[in-house]
């Protein structure tokens, strides 16, 4: 009987200290952003680069609203006046070379590379938490489909990129 009650109660310990643990992980996200600040302004970014791909500025707002919509508690913002905080930026420059040579003296990796320049700020400072440069790339195949390898090369760059700018922004938190 001793051994029974024993048993129950190593596994009740054992399943109260797993709830716990489980709930402690859950609470992180989202957990440490600043008392009063339940919502983003994410503009659009211009794109300065020049790279020719009209959507750069699109594929970078999505990755962030994703970043900071589905990985924070905060709610998107339509506009600065409404926004607790915002990040705001332009697209500097585009580049896409070949990264690596082949035997017959063709590209068969090129690399994108894409630099963005961000701030963040909350609406009730005067002053920016960061302004920075951020900047990624990512190596696609030229010769099996080059144009959706340079566009797939690019939204994994800017996905990198929002990812760096949200990590940056909760590391303030």
């Amino acid at each position: 009987m001793w051994r029974i009650k024993n048993n129950l109660l190593n596994y009740l310990f054992l399943g109260l200290m797993s709830l716990h643990l489980s709930c402690l992980s859950y609470s992180f996200t989202g957990a440490s952003i600043p008392e009063g600040v339940n919502t983003i302004y994410i503009p659009f970014f211009p794109d300065q680069s020049g790279s020719g791909l009209g959507d750069l500025s699109d594929r970078l707002n999505t990755s962030l609203i994703e970043q900071f919509v589905n990985q924070s508690r905060l709610a998107l913002a339509t506009n600065l006046e409404s926004a607790d905080a915002f990040i705001e930026g332009q697209i500097q420059t585009y580049t896409n070379r070949p990264f690596s040579i082949g035997g017959n003296e063709q590209a068969n990796q090129n690399q994108v590379s894409i630099t963005v320049q961000a701030r963040f700020q909350y609406a009730s400072s005067k002053e920016a938490l960061w302004t920075r440069s951020f900047t990624s790339s990512f190596t696609y195949d030229p010769t099996e489909d080059p144009i959706n390898g340079e566009l797939e090369a690019a939204t994994e760059t800017l996905s990198q990129i929002a990812n760096n700018m949200f990590n940056d922004a909760v590391s303030n938190w």
